[in-house]
């Protein structure tokens, strides 16, 4: 009964039939039929104009955004555990060939205004330090907390005040958006670029590239290319993220897992590390506990001392999520 990660969990049907149907000739790299409906169908998500690029990883996602929009003299303020610093392998430095990552504080993964004008304090404005030109930020975060959406507009101001582009990194972009309720723009307004995540929502090997700056999308073009990630069959890439988006399988497989998180957060009780936001659920387990919960047949990553992480996905099984909510109760 697997737990370890929604990137583990199957391929949505619908998404299979959507290659199979794309499994026909075409133009090659993204001037195919189903690659050039990506701008109009994100737009149409987004409620503006949009340019889109499709990559095979989050990573790729994230760093080409990136490399778009600071040059390699240049700095991006995120979170201490940021996945772009705890989990990318240096591969924000690679791609946007030696930028540096500037890190700040926040309650559960979570920047803050406050928190991002404290570390543009602290930088003196001369050649002798990096100065910062993005902020980048996680929604939902890598403690599954979610940016509400005046939050979401504070710190698109405060970036704006100091002449900072936004990323976003949307892994769980939907998850967030499933429990924030809001519009899909309120939940990453002010972001010259969104990574937007289809892996761990039941895609095969395509995340979304989304850029509100047409210019910024025209750079990364060019890098994408470069970094080998200019797919020759690009048609199955573009072909899983409409199936994700037309008729909005994205929030329905979302809101699943979600629902699976809730169960499990309400069997854990005073046993929660961070409120359950999204599908990510921290626990307080002892050693013990955790190899009593593998005892029965439960995968999970321990998240260093007395924690341990859970995560469900789209199609996590009902049984799975009820026998591990008793077996919680139960320690």
């Amino acid at each position: 009964m697997q737990f370890l990660s929604d990137n583990a969990a199957a391929v949505h049907p619908r998404l299979w039939e959507a290659m199979r149907a794309a499994d026909a000739p075409d133009s090659p790299y993204d001037n195919d039929a189903l690659s050039l409906k990506l701008d109009d169908a994100f737009a149409d998500l987004f409620g503006r104009p949009c340019t889109v690029l499709w990559v095979a990883t989050g990573t790729a996602a994230n760093c080409l955004a990136l490399a778009a929009m600071v040059p390699p003299h240049g700095g991006v303020i995120c979170h201490r555990e940021a996945h772009i610093e705890t989990d990318e392998g240096g591969a924000p430095g690679f791609y946007t060939h030696g930028a540096k990552l500037i890190l700040a504080e926040g309650e559960g993964a979570k920047l803050s205004p406050e928190g991002i004008e404290a570390v543009i304090a602290g930088i003196r404005k001369d050649v002798h330090q990096v100065q910062p030109q993005a902020v980048s930020i996680t929604q939902a975060s890598e403690y599954g907390r979610c940016y509400q959406p005046h939050e979401m507009a504070d710190i698109a101001a405060t970036a704006q005040r100091h002449g900072l582009k936004l990323h976003v990194d949307g892994a769980r972009f939907a998850n967030a958006v499933a429990f924030l309720g809001c519009t899909p723009w309120e939940a990453c307004q002010g972001a010259a670029a969104l990574s937007f995540g289809c892996v761990k929502n039941g895609g095969m090997s395509a995340e979304a590239l989304v850029f509100f700056d047409s210019e910024l999308a025209d750079l990364a073009r060019l890098r994408r290319k470069r970094a080998g990630h200019l797919q020759s069959k690009g048609r199955f890439l573009a072909a899983q993220l409409l199936a994700m988006v037309e008729d909005g399988l994205w929030l329905e497989n979302a809101r699943s897992a979600n629902a699976a998180a809730a169960e499990l957060a309400t069997a854990a009780g005073d046993r929660l590390l961070h409120p359950v936001e999204a599908n990510e659920i921290f626990l307080r387990l002892t050693g013990a506990e955790r190899e009593a919960l593998r005892s029965h047949g439960f995968s999970f990553y321990d998240w260093g001392g007395d924690a341990a992480r859970l995560v469900t996905a789209w199609n996590s099984p009902a049984d799975h999520v009820a026998a591990l909510a008793q077996a919680i109760r139960a320690l």
